[in-house]
């Protein structure tokens, strides 16, 4: 197969992110990689699409550090038909781009769909991601597996949420991920609520959540492929987000640390819950974040922390992602366009 992967910036790019696990993955496994940031798509006069990309040499990397290294380098750089790819994975985070380059999260989508029309399978399917840039499309998950919510800008609505929630509630943007911009909000401890408000909405909504006293031991970073916990020899790919600090965000990110976790009933109940919606919106490689017997957070863009599964658990889990998508290339072969993106995705 030729994968592409777009990321943020081939530039930025870090060695221990999962991005990079899944395409050192793919090379050891013979596949053709390339990886092209948000920034380096062309759509040409003549109606065809191009991608500005860099792949890593065809051998054996004994690390992710040299895999990387390799692939960084400008040398590597050509431009790319992306009709010659089987697959693109879509890995950008707009986070990522929210304050310096925010039109880079919605070429990305843009370009994505563009891509499948071409006949490539991209992953996840960017017409449901174009529906998932803000957190919004959380909410339409069912009601039974989210915390109580409420999004606004008025002061006074979202000053009204925590009083019902008992004074204590989580504040974040609608636009993000990784942590970024958020507050636990304590009545009894924090009166600068306004200053608060002020400082999230200043970029746009608002997400006024329910807090959960589980939280204070961290939540659970659960990976799902094609609905299904991502599982290797019997070990499932999750793992507890614990922060040490007084800091409400548990993200790996905001110093969050990594450690073993036993699924319970309740968790395993809340797949089987969001599973139909996820496949059907063709969501191939998600990360739910759960508190509890809730979800917190879906991220559907690039989940991270498959090097954190690894570490704990002793397997692989990228050399699975990578299985599965040659397992779709086999079924592509038998049934060709007939299937849609978000179907093939996901099957």
């Amino acid at each position: 197969m030729k994968i592409g992967f777009v990321v943020n910036d081939v530039a930025t790019e870090k060695p221990h992110y999962t991005t990079n696990r899944l395409a050192l993955a793919a090379t050891r496994a013979g596949h053709e990689v390339l990886l092209t940031g948000t920034g380096d798509f062309a759509y040409e006069p003549d109606g065809t699409l191009s991608v500005l990309a860099r792949g890593g040499a065809d051998k054996n990397y004994r690390s992710l550090e040299r895999y990387l290294q390799d692939i960084q380098r400008p040398a590597t750089e050509r431009q790319v038909a992306v009709n010659d790819f089987d697959v693109v994975l879509l890995r950008n985070d707009p986070a990522d781009d929210a304050v310096d380059r925010p039109w880079a999260p919605t070429a990305a989508v843009a370009f994505g769909q563009l891509i499948t029309d071409s006949g490539v399978l991209v992953a996840n399917d960017p017409h449901t991601l174009a529906n998932a840039l803000s957190k919004a499309y959380f909410q339409h998950f069912p009601e039974a597996v989210r915390p109580r919510t409420l999004i606004s800008r008025d002061e006074s609505m979202i000053s009204d949420f925590i009083d019902d929630m008992g004074g204590k509630a989580v504040l974040k943007p609608l636009q993000g991920s990784g942590g970024s911009g958020v507050f636990l909000v304590n009545r009894k401890e924090s009166p600068n609520l306004s200053q608060i408000i002020g400082a999230i909405g200043r970029d746009g909504y608002i997400v006024a959540q329910e807090y959960l006293p589980e939280a204070e031991n961290g939540d659970v970073r659960l990976f799902l492929l094609n609905g299904r916990p991502l599982t290797v020899n019997g070990k499932i790919a999750a793992f507890r987000r614990r922060n040490t600090s007084n800091d409400v965000r548990s993200n790996m990110s905001a110093g969050g640390n990594a450690e073993p976790v036993d699924l319970t009933d309740e968790m395993l109940h809340l797949v089987e819950v969001v599973r139909p919606k996820l496949v059907s919106d063709g969501m191939f490689l998600v990360g739910l974040d759960i508190v509890g017997d809730k979800l917190m957070e879906i991220n559907v863009f690039s989940p991270g922390g498959l090097g954190s599964c690894q570490s704990l658990y002793g397997e692989d889990f990228a050399v699975a992602v990578i299985a599965d998508l040659e397992r779709k290339m086999d079924v592509r072969k038998h049934y060709g366009d007939t299937l849609q993106n978000a179907r093939l995705a996901t099957i």
